[in-house]
């Protein structure tokens, strides 16, 4: 069974927000009991997620204590690379490691070969967890396929492997999926195979996956007591327990807990409390509940939804009346400033409303994409990101002037052999057996300073016509 248990985590964040919560007004001091400053986490790229003590941290700017450690990953393991370190610690108010990102791979990218190859797993038969770190658990006689999407068209990608058994590579046999899944398969996984894989396209970008084979079991879970009820799949790492309650009641805590890659349920088993306060909705579908509890003395926490921020109460209290004590908060939207196309190119739009657009700023998650004039080359990020800070996730990219690839002549290859060729670059022409050049002198084409080529490549011609 295929687990993604990504979105499980957020019930937990008032445990985490308890366990973390400092006096942001002494950030950076020391009292005196020379207790050393807490690291923010805020700002970070809108693909990853953060574990802190087995908890998924998925509010922006908390803080957290003085030596902590927490585990980074992008979100869509395979579909995207991660850049930096997977491991951070808090050391005097300040994260010792390179601050990670998540760089798009084939399958966002259209299966260019410009980018990483995608990776993609699958299991016919067992399960498995996505352990913090990146790194896929599964459990012993699982049935595995790692699939390298990269174009077939473009040549063959590459898989290695650091454990020492062989296995099965190859393109994929069905016709939807022969000419751009290369799959690596693992049968009945045993202890040995567990290590880093990795799949390298022709021009030598790889991206990995690491694989972790182990046999974990969860602590067994009973039929819940009325009135809560559930359906238990089993204990094993990747079985899942789904719990509801009756009309009239609560559920406090996961609808769904999943056993993980440490033996360790997701979440606690939940309860069912009744409901004596009028159920809060939310005004709109940007405004989220972290917590609902509609009992004497219960509260309901807001958070707002990826690209948006809270204007109003974080949260609300049920008095003894049945009332709560406060409005429900709105959200509102983040949005980036309007970008600004390169010198000597173009930003590509894709949706209607172009010329409105281009005056205002952009959503959080809203993709930019940029694009060169004729006889330029891209440097930088041909696409960036808006990211929860308000700020775009990379600089504006630079249109550098380029000449493009001439093209060999019939019966001819031209040297050296580039995709692109800067201002002063000359080429020349080698002709195949049987074929020369043109006797008189002819001057080597050279790629001049508006990216445009001097002349064409001589032509080939045979020793009969010279």
């Amino acid at each position: 069974m295929l687990v993604m248990p990504d979105a499980i985590w957020p019930v937990f964040l008032l445990q985490l927000l308890a366990a973390v919560t400092v006096d942001c007004s002494r950030e950076g001091k020391q009292d005196n009991e020379n207790i050393q400053p807490g690291c923010k986490l805020e700002g970070m790229h809108p693909l990853l997620i953060v574990t802190y003590k087995n908890i998924t941290i998925s509010a922006d700017k908390i803080t957290l204590p003085n030596g902590a450690r927490v585990a980074v990953r992008c979100r869509e393991l395979g579909r995207y690379k991660l850049h930096g370190d997977s491991s951070l610690q808090c050391r005097n108010g300040a994260w010792n490691g390179k601050l990670p990102s998540c760089v798009p791979t084939t399958a966002i990218s259209n299966y260019t070969d410009d980018v990483p190859p995608t990776i993609l797993f699958g299991l016919p038969a067992g399960s498995a967890a996505i352990e913090p770190s990146g790194a896929l658990a599964v459990f012993p006689g699982s049935i595995l396929h790692l699939e390298c999407l990269f174009a077939r068209r473009l040549g063959n990608p590459e898989w290695t492997w650091t454990s020492n058994r062989q296995y099965l590579t190859g393109w994929a046999i069905a016709a939807a999926e022969r000419d751009w899944k290369y799959r690596l398969s693992i049968y009945y996984a045993k202890t040995q195979d567990s290590g880093v894989y990795t799949c390298s396209t022709p021009r030598g970008l790889t991206n990995s996956i690491r694989v972790h084979v182990v046999d974990v079991h969860c602590p067994t879970i009973g039929q819940p007591a009325a009135p809560l009820s559930g359906k238990i799949e089993g204990a094993r790492m990747g079985q899942s327990a789904m719990f509801k309650c009756p009309k009239g009641y609560r559920l406090e805590g996961a609808p769904n807990i999943t056993c993980q890659y440490n033996g360790v349920w997701s979440a606690e088993v939940p309860r069912c409390e009744a409901i004596l306060c009028p159920p809060v909705e939310p005004t709109n579908a940007t405004l989220q509940l972290l917590e609902h509890n509609n009992s004497h003395g219960g509260r309901v926490v807001f958070a707002c939804m990826w690209g948006y921020k809270l204007l109003g109460p974080q949260s609300i209290r049920c008095e003894g009346d049945g009332v709560w004590t406060n409005s429900i908060p709105t959200c509102t939207e983040i949005t980036c400033p309007p970008p600004v196309p390169p010198k000597s190119g173009r930003i590509v739009e894709h949706e209607r409303a172009n010329s409105r657009k281009r005056s205002r700023g952009r959503k959080v998650g809203a993709l930019v994409q940029f694009a060169c004039r004729p006889g330029h080359q891209l440097t930088g990020e041909a696409s960036i990101i808006c990211t929860e800070s308000g700020s775009w996730s990379h600089p504006t990219p630079i249109c550098k002037v380029r000449c493009p690839y001439p093209g060999d002549p019939p019966h001819g290859r031209i040297a050296p052999l580039k995709f692109w060729y800067e201002p002063g670059d000359n080429i020349q022409v080698t002709c195949s057996p049987g074929y020369v050049t043109p006797l008189e002198p002819v001057k080597r084409p050279t790629c001049r300073e508006n990216g445009v080529w001097s002349g064409p490549p001589p032509p080939c011609r045979s020793y009969k016509d010279v």
